[in-house]
């Protein structure tokens, strides 16, 4: 029996707290690709390498759940609530996380290619060695966030808040117009093509950073300005 063959007839509600008792319990449901999850209520569940490409997790409630290594390629998460999750090395690519709130999560070499995070709350999330290629990020918040070895490349981060982000040898190819990178760690960051006008660079640590152009950002240290 196929999974959508399980689902078949059931009530809304009581599919979700089915799907709960069987993660938790174990059962091993790994392929819900395409389902329908919106607003489900998933607290700590385990989903480590769970196939949930293209399914609608939109305003779910996901708080410290097991994504770990887990496919949510095309997946819709906009306004889900996944505080503290751990989503580490999951495919991300293409994946809708508008509004998304993904606070203190764990995304470590992640891949979040591609992926809408329009006004989505990263802060304190662990991002290292995390791919963020075409993703776009305008008005996110990546306060305290941890972008250590990511790699951005065509990246829109207008007006994102990066206030105290580390973002040490990262590659930062991407558009930072009107970002706050106030006491962010940009050391030996690679800033080649990276557009920073108007961008707040108030007391950032721009040490051997590569390539950069800061003509047109606001507040930079006057030891990195060249004479």
């Amino acid at each position: 029996m196929t999974l959508h063959e399980t689902f078949a007839g059931m009530e809304t509600l009581a599919l979700y707290n089915w799907l709960k008792t069987a993660l938790v319990k174990g059962f091993g449901f790994k392929r819900l690709r395409g389902s329908n999850l919106s607003g489900a209520s998933l607290a700590e569940v385990n989903l480590s390498r769970a196939d949930l490409r293209g399914t609608d997790l939109s305003d779910a409630f996901l708080t410290g759940a097991n994504l770990t290594g887990a496919n949510l390629g095309g997946a819709n998460l906009s306004r889900a609530f996944l505080l503290g999750a751990d989503l580490s090395n999951a495919d991300l690519t293409n994946a809708g996380m508008s509004s998304t709130n993904l606070s203190m999560t764990d995304l470590s070499g992640a891949d979040l290619s591609g992926a809408n995070l329009d006004h989505a709350n990263l802060g304190h999330a662990n991002l290292t060695n995390a791919k963020l290629i075409s993703a776009s990020l305008n008005g996110a918040d990546l306060n305290g966030a941890d972008l250590t070895d990511a790699t951005l490349g065509n990246t829109n981060l207008t007006g994102a808040n990066l206030t105290g982000a580390r973002l040490r040898n990262a590659n930062l190819r991407g558009e930072y117009r009107g970002a706050n990178l106030t006491g962010a760690n940009l050391n030996h960051a690679d800033l080649r093509q990276a557009d920073l006008t108007g961008a707040d660079l108030t007391g950032a640590n721009l040490d051997d950073v590569i390539g950069a152009d800061f003509s047109g950002a606001k507040n930079v240290p006057p030891e990195y300005l060249k004479d």
